[in-house]
């Protein structure tokens, strides 16, 4: 029994037969004329499926080019679990840098001037990994290194406090303090 048979509970109809739903004897040449016409309409069919699919694909996709010198973004893995690049987490970032493009090798891959906390990491990089750094003044990153001690620890202290808040349950009060 073919397998088509055993899901649907009925013979499957040949490509020969397709218009016929009974029993048909195959005779003659006309049975490979009419073979022949149904094969090219299904090939047709399947093109013009898949030029409306390309044509749909076209509209979302762009050449993205960089050249030595600009700076991008690079993807973080989004797998949940993978810590890759120092960030781990539901709500790490799905982008990191932005870094400098040091050179183009091939059509789709980049070498990035990487920092030193990430130098077990390759730095060539597809470029479906990157995304394209716009400059913006307002954009800062400003980052103070902590100062470590021998045992490879630091000294937090408060900046400012930034909000307060009470939390009223039924017997008691919680409040809430948010620190810099």
């Amino acid at each position: 029994m073919a397998p088509f048979e055993v899901l649907y509970g009925w013979k499957c109809r040949s490509p020969v037969h397709w218009g016929d739903v009974g029993e048909r004897a195959v005779l003659g040449p006309d049975v490979l004329l009419e073979a022949e016409e149904k094969v090219c309409l299904a090939h047709q069919r399947l093109l013009t499926a898949q030029s409306r699919q390309q044509s749909y694909a076209d509209k979302r996709r762009q050449d993205i080019e960089f050249v030595v010198g600009d700076c991008v973004f690079l993807k973080v893995s989004p797998m949940r679990g993978v810590k890759r690049f120092g960030v781990r987490g539901k709500l790490s970032p799905r982008y990191i840098g932005p870094y400098e493009v040091l050179e183009c090798i091939g059509a789709v891959a980049y070498r990035l001037a990487l920092p030193p906390q990430l130098a077990d990491v390759p730095s060539v990089f597809h470029i479906s990994n990157l995304h394209k750094y716009i400059h913006n003044p307002e954009h800062a990153m400003l980052y103070k290194q902590p100062e470590l001690q021998e045992d490879l620890s630091y000294e937090e202290f408060p900046v400012s406090i930034i909000a307060r808040e009470v939390h009223n349950l039924r017997n008691r009060e919680i409040s809430y303090v948010k620190v810099w």
